[in-house]
């Protein structure tokens, strides 16, 4: 939780509900002297005259302060938080209100002209921010300020599905994790049996076996590895109709993988291509990296790593990590950074988050079935050049999409 920001917010006057009352009394008056040739009302409206005429004299501070506290939260969905916005002592006359955001579900908890205090919630993940309208009248009320200012920043994180997703079968890098190989090294599965060597610890030391065969045998077993996992999301602009709600899909999909790869003890980081400000956060473990890569993906903070062109950095995916990319696969660009990846030596995978026909305007039969085709003949290519796509429909989890991975023979570990 961030500490409080004042803002400043920059009135825009008007006249007030007291000048416009007095503008329509005089207004009326005048045209009732006019016509009835009552020149006593013309008296009768002097003073309110004189009135208006000092308007340009009422005296307009240009700014009123407001401090929202705290300046940024982070949340998840459909979990409360409390915000709070606050005029400045200074301030004199001016009242502060709630103004509504959309997506944005506010309780009220305490409330004053000065400062208000609501708790706030949203359903779905995105920035919200704390909107709040402040209210100055000037001097001689003939004037009226207001300005909108946006206090405070709730960030809502999604929330991922608890079921784990798989990675494919590759070479991990020599580092103690979950992950069982086919290597020989300390682990608890069974590998093998052997005669003893010097240098081998005695508690390999299989009794049962060493006492049958009248020699000592050890007990030779698998390792369990850590991997390095990266997650790469296509932030390019897409297509209207369907394609519209890839985003949502895309973000829930790659907070899961990374979700499960941390529990699993194992590195994970984010890779963001397209779009205006490509970022990059690199591998790391540990709970609070989930919540970095979750500020790297909604652009919040600053612990993440910009970069330009159109392909991964280098530093953010370390030697032999695993890739899984989240994409409509409509960006070459974004399908030539896959390739790239590839070609370094990673093991890569493109999970297709666009589902049936992109374009709301044409639904011709024969168009759709050549789209159709068309893509199941881009996944063939891919799948030769090293890079494999699996589809997600929206009527399967994330995990069963990942399931169908193929695993070659190159990537046996």
């Amino acid at each position: 939780m961030d500490d409080s920001r004042s803002i400043d917010a920059v009135l825009r006057w008007r006249a007030s509900a007291l000048t416009r009352a007095i503008a329509t009394c005089i207004g009326v008056a005048l045209a009732v002297a006019v016509i009835a040739s009552r020149w006593q009302l013309i008296a009768f409206v002097a003073p309110m005259l004189g009135v208006l005429a000092s308007i340009g004299w009422q005296r307009k501070p240009t700014t009123v302060s407001v401090t929202g506290h705290p300046a940024m939260t982070r949340c998840f969905e459909n979990e409360s938080v409390e915000l709070s916005a606050e005029l400045a002592e200074n301030a004199t006359g001016a009242t502060l209100e709630l103004e509504a955001v959309l997506g944005l579900q506010t309780e009220s908890i305490a409330a004053d002209r000065q400062c208000l205090t609501v708790s706030a919630q949203a359903q779905r993940w995105g920035r919200y921010p704390l909107r709040t309208r402040v209210r100055l009248d000037a001097a001689g009320g003939l004037l009226t300020g207001a300005a909108t200012v946006d206090v405070a920043d709730l960030f809502v994180f999604p929330v991922a599905p608890p079921q784990p997703t798989g990675i494919p079968r590759t070479e991990l890098p020599d580092r103690l994790g979950t992950h069982l190989t086919r290597h020989i090294g300390p682990g608890v599965e069974f590998a093998d049996i052997r005669p003893y060597l010097p240098g081998d610890q005695l508690r390999a030391v299989n009794w049962a076996v060493s006492a049958r065969r009248g020699s000592l045998h050890v007990t030779e077993r698998l390792t369990d590895r850590a991997a390095d996992v990266v997650v790469l999301v296509d932030m390019s602009a897409q297509p209207p109709g369907p394609a519209t709600a890839v985003s949502e899909r895309t973000l829930r999909g790659a907070t899961q993988v990374v979700q499960t790869a941390l529990r699993n003890g194992d590195r994970a980081g984010i890779v963001g291509l397209g779009g205006r400000r490509p970022r990059w956060l690199g591998a790391d473990i540990g709970r609070r990296q989930f919540y970095r890569v979750l500020d790297a993906a909604l652009e919040v903070g600053n612990e993440y790593q910009g970069t330009t062109g159109t392909l991964a950095p280098r530093a953010a995916v370390p030697t032999g990590a695993v890739v899984v990319a989240f994409s409509t696969l409509l960006d070459t660009e974004f399908a030539l950074a896959l390739i790239d990846l590839c070609k370094r030596g990673h093991t890569v995978v493109a999970v297709d988050v666009l589902e049936g026909w992109p374009f709301a305007d044409d639904n011709e039969p024969i168009l759709q079935r050549m789209w159709a085709l068309q893509r199941s003949s881009m996944y063939r290519d891919m799948r030769v050049i090293g890079v494999d796509v699996v589809s997600w429909p929206a009527g399967i989890t994330l995990d069963q999409a990942m399931s169908l991975v193929p695993n070659r023979g190159r990537r046996s570990s």
